[in-house]
């Protein structure tokens, strides 16, 4: 085992590389590649490394370490390119500059180019759009196992939906392009439902044609809709506030807070119900405060520290096809009941979810089939996290969900093989003619990808 040691952002995935690299230029990557002697197998890429899955781990290989080529290459009308290293934030914050946006402005600001251009994400679709933003990604620019250049555009369609799900499994991406809109006007709003309310009303909501993210408070059965629409109409100047203060919500003040209570507290049923308190504090702020006819998308985004501290938070994730969500729901809140029941553990954190739409653009994509709702369990990994996912894994893959492979913890080949059937195969089958050597296949997508 190599000495050295490289964690995730969040600090519960620990990979022991033999080698790490600071690529600075095309020239460094190739470099890593050609000389398998100086920089062994497997070789993986990372940027700020937030995954939850094991998809970036490099035990006894190289990790290349692509922060430094984070140059923002070119703006149009309509698109952007970047080096891999650039963060989805800094784009952002440029794109606005010249009065455009992402069509989708996920809150993980921290993510990199390299990441989107070929891993998945989650957002709640706005209406007519994806949910998934490597799915307006126009074109990628790697270097191949063998050293070589590749470049790939819309021009290759079914090559560029295999690479937008390769997990940097066909060669390292340096450069991408991503396809953006002229800035709008949005309007944000939140409503409380009761978990039987909800799924009474669940037709109408969908009918009103707004995106749907899902805050799921299992142990109180509520659920809190975020409802977003574009408002091209709206007069008068942004609220530049609201989405500053969901923000600090969810990216500081709400974990920290859990963080210290389970760290503090340690009589279960007195600890929980200071989170439980904390949380219908959270849903009373949501309903009254973040509610605007005019904010900007692009506020949503998050900038995420570098290095994690006491307010950092993880997760995981699980799709379920939307006509199945109104059985699914209910029984996943039954399944955190018994389990606490059982085994004494609960998360300390809300639980999320999100409304994204169908989306055949990247091979692997979780939306394949149709749109999808998803379930997503939060916490600060407190004792016992690793476990109940475990049972949260099974308990989905029972419902007939489908994981997102960088970011549900504990898939297994049976799991992915079981939600992605016959598309895994054909991506395994494409993945070998680029990488015939397994230059960058580590244990983790190794095991999912066998036979």
């Amino acid at each position: 085992m190599s000495n050295l040691e490289v964690t995730n952002w969040f600090g519960d995935l620990v990979s022991h590389p033999q080698v790490l690299v600071e690529a600075n230029s095309v020239q460094d990557i190739i470099a890593v590649l050609k000389d398998p002697g100086k920089y062994p197998s497997p070789v993986r890429a990372v940027g700020s490394n937030h995954s939850t899955a094991r998809c970036s781990v490099a035990d006894g290989g190289t990790l290349i370490k692509m922060r430094n080529m984070n140059r923002i290459l070119n703006i149009t009308s309509d698109t952007i390119t970047a080096q891999a290293g650039a963060l989805y934030i800094d784009m952002a914050q440029e794109l606005e500059k010249h009065q455009l946006q992402f069509h989708v402005n996920t809150e993980i600001g921290s993510l990199s180019v390299g990441s989107a251009a070929c891993a998945g994400t989650k957002d709640a679709s706005m209406p007519g759009e994806y949910g998934q933003v490597g799915s307006y990604v126009t074109g990628v620019k790697m270097v191949l196992p063998s050293g070589d250049l590749l470049e790939a555009t819309e021009k290759q369609p079914e090559l560029l939906q295999k690479i937008r799900s390769s997990y940097g499994t066909f060669g390292i991406i340096y450069e991408a392009t991503f396809r953006v809109r002229p800035i709008q006007p949005m309007a944000v709003h939140h409503e409380t439902f009761a978990l039987e309310e909800f799924i009474a009303k669940l037709p109408e909501l969908k009918a009103r044609n707004e995106s749907m993210m899902f805050y799921i408070f299992p142990f109180d059965d509520l659920i809190t809709i975020e409802f977003r629409r574009y408002n091209p109409g709206a007069s008068g100047t942004p609220n530049r506030h609201v989405w500053p203060l969901r923000n600090y919500l969810w990216k500081s003040a709400g974990p920290r807070f859990c963080y210290e209570v389970e760290r503090d507290i340690p009589i279960p049923e007195v600890r929980y119900k200071v989170i439980d308190e904390f949380c219908a504090l959270w849903r009373f702020k949501l309903t009254h405060l973040i509610s605007s006819d005019y904010t900007l998308a692009p506020d949503q985004i998050i900038r995420y520290p570098e290095v994690s501290d006491e307010s950092r938070y993880t997760f995981s994730l699980w799709a379920f096809p939307e006509e199945n969500y109104p059985k699914v729901l209910p029984a996943y809140f039954q399944f955190c009941k018994d389990y606490r029941r059982q085994k004494g553990y609960r998360t300390n954190m809300l639980n999320v979810g999100y409304r994204i739409a169908k989306d055949q653009n990247s091979l692997l994509s979780y939306s394949y089939d149709g749109t999808v709702m998803t379930v997503d369990p939060v916490s600060t990994a407190n004792s016992g996290w690793k476990d109940f996912l475990q049972a949260y894994n099974e308990f989905c893959s029972h419902h007939g969900g489908v994981p997102l492979l960088n970011q549900t913890w504990g898939v297994t080949r049976a799991l992915a093989q079981k939600a992605l059937g016959e598309r895994l195969k054909l991506f395994a089958e494409a993945r070998k003619t680029y990488d015939p050597e397994n230059r960058l296949l580590n244990d983790y997508f190794q095991d999912l990808l066998a036979e």
